[in-house]
């Protein structure tokens, strides 16, 4: 018996677990698993280091330990098995620790590493009321490693000796217990066995086990999609099969002798990335990356690649193996799931910022209000980095006329190419890279998505490369202005989201015409203006100037979007010398004779398209006159107090450039109360309109369906029925008149 082979009894693998619970460190239960598990020794831990930890095997993970020559037994260093649980925890301690390749796993000596075991064991005997555990020693340790191995697992003695570095096998012989009979027969047994196996029997009967390699050979050949490759220890291709040749296209006479780079692209031998490759496996024991390789066809293969150093046996690196999976369809699914992705997240910023836009508009109180929400609403986050408006009205100083966010006003004239200005005719869309552009440039009339450009001036640099676009703000016939954004987005400004463009576009249009609306209803103040037309666009200042004859409007009632219902008097020609232009005229859509009068007539005419006082509504004033006369039409309208005067004139002169203002004045708008107006309103009708209105309304004859007949109220009057609808004839032309509040008419039939 060695020295190493004490007396005592053997330490039991239930000790050995009381052990490992008494240590209170981390580094302490390293210590105690290397030398209970792996068979190592004070002397050689405490001259281990990181980079002696070797992977030999990948699939399932398997470790070695190269364990340096230390004391007597130098230039006798050994390997040692190292488990995979033992492995991670060495690992996990270095990396706390920051532990390099080079760095000591235990910078301490030997001999503390002796009193460390030894201070583990006293504490396990003292919790666990173990006594025997005391005077437990590294040694004995080592000896519980090596009785496990021989009986317990029944490891090959040699490898159990060449793991734990003795060097004999008499060293391990007392590990052994002296067989019994019945082990010993049951040992020889083989010997009874027939030596080769009966004919027919098959290799799986027959107990042979299949090799590693032999799973991996039939592994790659069972897909095209897989290769393992050997490189030697330069990088250089050393052994090339049927499955490397099947991925990649070399035949193998082509491919030996080559370095590994020629798999990698151009751009990744330029940035060096496979000599980092084999030096980084070779540092960690193994790397495992995912890039694009080459295909001998120059095609580029999309791959997993590991890469595991090799070993000879003794230790040596002896090369490379290289195991490349092609991921190039699982690639491509996920980048097309990725760019779906991408394009939905664009699509839902566009629609948070257009939402956005909505919710700035309901609470604008006025035009510039309107046009800060917009702009503040679009530039604030993705997609859009800035935006801004021009307004249609802008006069050389345009910067009083612009509201941007996200940008300074004075960049946007360099930023907008010349080609975008507005064609205030009868467009309301937009165009897209000028396809659908006027002659004179800007909105095309069929078009429905916004212009869209690249900034290219290489003065504005930080803006270089920005993608741009443009479009109206329409009500009708009327543009405010122009709403511009600005990106660095890549694909900006898709079909789908110049459709969202255009439509904010029109909104926001929109929502300017009801502020101005809203405000003129809601202002106590009022200016009254006299504006002067005799554009020939107007087809009632050319019929006036062609006919001589005079329309005086009586009343405007807008139809639609683009056409309104006029109610004239026509005096001085007779309404078929205007009937004739009007068919010619394609702004006119019907025209109709109502009255004839002893002065003159009363007309209809139903108007599409543009005519001053449509175009003075759009922008919020209200109309009260117009009368045209001799080729000159004079509007008397009002608007609210706080309005911009001058922008309402200029947007009516974008379209009748031959308008003018004549004069203007302010006034304090009448407030009618409603006691005010049912006594004005008693005050026109006769007693019998008051009481037939009154019987009719109570006695249902105004529901639907009609709880009583006209007779039937007639006959509860005592009247007959011709003399009840003449009472409720004229009541309800009083009652409609008073409602509209037409002085002219009342006075005419007073």
């Amino acid at each position: 018996m060695t020295a190493e082979a004490a007396d005592t009894a053997p330490l039991s693998p239930r000790q050995y677990e009381f052990i490992l619970d008494a240590a209170e460190t981390y580094r302490e239960g390293l210590v105690v698993r290397c030398c209970g598990e792996v068979g190592l020794r004070p002397a050689e831990l405490a001259a281990l280091t990181v980079g002696d930890i070797e992977q030999v095997r990948i699939d399932p993970p398997r470790y070695v330990v190269r364990v340096p020559a230390v004391g007597d037994r130098e230039g006798t260093g050994h390997t040692a098995y190292l488990p995979t649980r033992v492995e991670q925890e060495a690992r996990r301690y270095a990396r706390s620790n920051g532990l390099g390749a080079d760095d000591r796993i235990f910078d301490v000596t030997a001999r503390r590493l002796q009193m460390l075991v030894a201070e583990v064991a006293t504490r396990a005997s003292e919790r666990f009321d173990q006594p025997a555990l005391a005077d437990v020693s590294s040694s004995d340790l080592r000896r519980y490693f090596a009785r496990r191995a021989l009986v317990d697992r029944d490891i090959n003695p040699r490898a159990v000796k060449a793991a734990g570095g003795w060097r004999s096998f008499e060293a391990l012989e007392s590990y052994f217990p002296t067989p019994t009979d019945s082990e010993l027969v049951e040992a020889f047994d083989a010997v009874e066995r027939p030596s080769a196996p009966r004919p027919g029997a098959s290799n799986a009967r027959s107990g042979r086990p299949m090799s590693d390699d032999s799973v991996v050979r039939l592994l790659l050949a069972a897909s095209d999609r897989y290769a393992l490759v050997r490189l030697d220890e330069e990088g250089y291709v050393e052994r090339w099969n049927r499955s490397a040749a099947a991925l990649f296209g070399y035949r193998a006479g082509e491919i030996v002798g080559t370095h590994v780079s020629a798999f990698y692209t151009d751009e990744a031998v330029e940035d060096d990335v496979p000599e980092r490759t084999l030096a980084t496996a070779l540092e960690e024991s193994g790397i495992e990356q995912e890039g694009w390789r080459v295909h001998r066809d120059g095609s580029r293969v999309r791959a997993t690649e590991v890469v595991s150093p090799l070993r000879d046996e003794r230790g040596r690196h002896d090369g490379y193996a290289v195991f490349v999976r092609d991921i190039s369809t699982h690639h491509d699914e996920l980048e097309a799931v990725r760019s779906e992705r991408a394009a939905l997240e664009r699509q839902a910023a566009v629609a948070r910022r257009y939402r956005a836009v909505t919710r700035g508009l309901l609470d604008a109180s006025d035009h510039e209000a309107v046009e800060a929400a917009a702009c503040r609403a679009l530039a604030d986050g993705q997609p859009y980095e800035f935006s801004w408006i021009d307004r249609t009205t802008a006069t050389a100083e345009s910067d009083e006329w612009r509201t941007t966010s996200g940008v300074d006003a004075a960049v946007i004239d360099r930023l907008v190419p010349a080609e975008w200005g507005i064609d205030t005719g009868d467009g309301d869309g937009a165009v897209t890279d000028g396809e659908a552009a006027t002659e004179s440039g800007g909105w095309g009339a069929d078009s429905d998505t916004p212009i869209a450009t690249t900034v290219v001036d290489q003065s504005v640099e930080e803006f270089a490369g920005t993608e741009l676009a443009g479009v109206p703000l329409t009500y009708g016939d009327t543009t405010y202005g122009t709403l511009g954004v600005g990106t660095t987005r890549e694909d900006a400004f898709t079909e789908s989201e110049r459709r969202w463009l255009a439509t904010i576009g029109r909104q926001t249009g929109y929502a300017i015409t009801a502020v101005r609306r809203r405000n003129l209803l809601l202002s106590d103040r009022v200016v009254e203006v006299d504006i002067r037309c005799q554009d020939a666009s107007s087809f009632f200042v050319e019929a006036s100037r062609r006919c001589g004859c005079r329309f005086e409007l009586d009343s405007l009632v807008p139809i639609s979007e683009s056409t309104q219902l006029y109610y004239l008097r026509l005096a001085d020609a007779p309404p078929a010398d205007v009937f004739d232009l009007a068919a010619a005229d394609p702004g006119i859509e019907d025209c109709r004779l109502l009255e004839t009068e002893p002065d003159g007539w009363r007309i209809e005419v139903v108007v599409e398209g543009s005519s001053p006082t449509r175009t003075l509504t759009e922008y919020g004033v209200t109309v009260r006159e117009a009368v045209t006369d001799d080729g000159t039409t004079t509007i008397t309208a009002e608007c609210a107090a706080e309005a911009d005067l001058r922008t309402i004139l200029e947007g009516l002169q974008s379209v009748f450039p031959e308008s003018s203002l004549i004069g203007k004045r302010e006034a304090e708008r009448a407030v009618q109360t409603a006691r005010e107006f049912r006594e004005g309103l008693e005050d026109r009708l006769t007693d019998k309109q008051v009481a037939a209105l009154r019987a009719a309304y109570f006695g249902g004859y105004y529901d639907w369906p009609r709880e009583s007949t006209a007779e039937e109220v007639a006959d509860a009057m005592g009247i007959s029925s011709p003399t009840l609808h003449n009472h409720l004839r004229k009541g309800q032309h009083e009652l409609l008149q008073t409602f509209f509040d037409d002085p002219s008419e009342t006075e005419r039939h007073e």
